[in-house]
This record gives structure tokens, C-alpha cells and sequence, in this order.
């Protein structure tokens, strides 16, 4: 299992780091400590191993932390800087080509918005409706594109600077999305 796992970290450091075309497993085996051969043995192709590694636990991407801090603010600063952190880890940043490079092996994309992008947004479908349940949020704001706007912006901020500052997230919580999910006074 510890090999397992240092195969699936060197393959996210290497796609971090150099990107789709240096993705070999003649580099990914130095890399892990381990021989070629190792490699073979199991997967075809660098990219069934990325697709196994996506949904490792540890080194891929489990499941993230549903918060109830009994606030929408506080949800959302949870969900989000916990986002941020992992995307500044080289699994995280090899999420950015999974996700932005649509060319390489489709099921790549797929498994990296499964895996990521899309239990994200459940957890903030499920955040926002018990904030409109409070009174907290409008019930119009339950929505999927809703859900996806923080999770995306965060995205884009690594992808544009590199990396997110818990400043950054709060701007986006306060600035963006608390007004965007704010209870509307109907007439």
C-alpha cells in the first residue's frame, strides 16, 4: 500500500510539475523509488494509473469534510479553504490540466469533475438549503450553478495566481457568494 501510494504521488508531481507529455512511466518510477517494470505489471498507461490514484483516499481525492458550522459564511469558508489547500498540493495542482485540457484522454476530465469538482458542489447544494431552511439564504440559490461558483473560483484563482490565500477566500465568500445567496425581500 505505501508503494502503491508513492506511485500515485509521483504521478501527480510529475503531471504538476511538467504536465500531460512528460507523463511516462520511465520518470514516474524514479520518482516513486521503484522499477518500471513495477509499473507495468499494473496499469497499461500513466493515465489508468491517474485514474486509479484520483480516487485513492489519501493521496487522491476522498471525499471533502461536509462542515455544519451553523453558518453559511462559516460553511462556506470551511469548504472552500479546505479546496484551497488541496490545490496547492501537487495533487491539487494536477488538478488544474485534469481539468482545463479536455483533449487528453476524456475519461480523465470526467473522473477528475467527479471526483472533485461535483462532491463539491453537492456539499454546497446541501449548505445552501439548510441556510434558506435558517432563513439564512434565498431558497431561489439552491441551484447547481450556484453551488458551482465558489468551487470554480477557487479554481481559477490557483489556476491565475498560483496559489489562494484565506484572504482570497473570504473576498470570494463576503464579495461574491454571500450576495448572491442573500434572502431577497419579495413584495
Amino acid at each position: 500500500m505505501a508503494l502503491t501510494r508513492a506511485i500515485y504521488r509521483a504521478a501527480f508531481e510529475e503531471l504538476a510539475e511538467n504536465g500531460f507529455d512528460a507523463l511516462a512511466f520511465d520518470k514516474l518510477a524514479p520518482r516513486a523509488e521503484t522499477g518500471k517494470s513495477v509499473l507495468y505489471r499494473r496499469w497499461s498507461t500513466p493515465y489508468e494509473l491517474l485514474l486509479e490514484a484520483l480516487n485513492d483516499p489519501v493521496e487522491g481525492f476522498g471525499d471533502p469534510p461536509d462542515p455544519d458550522t451553523g453558518t453559511l459564511r462559516g460553511d462556506l469558508l470551511a469548504l472552500l479553504e479546505g479546496l484551497a489547500r488541496v490545490l496547492d498540493e501537487p495533487r491539487g495542482k494536477a488538478l488544474i490540466p485534469l481539468l482545463t485540457d479536455r483533449g487528453r484522454p476524456p475519461e480523465l476530465h470526467t473522473a477528475a469533475r467527479e471526483r472533485v469538482i461535483t462532491p463539491h458542489q453537492k456539499i454546497l447544494i446541501g449548505r445552501l438549503r439548510a441556510a434558506a431552511e435558517r432563513g439564512e439564504a434565498d431558497p431561489a440559490s439552491v441551484t447547481p450553478l450556484v453551488a458551482s461558483v465558489g468551487p470554480r473560483m477557487i479554481l481559477f484563482e490557483s489556476m491565475d495566481k498560483g496559489h489562494v490565500t484565506r484572504q482570497d477566500v473570504v473576498a470570494i465568500v463576503d464579495h461574491v457568494l454571500l450576495p448572491l445567496t442573500a434572502p431577497r425581500h419579495r413584495p
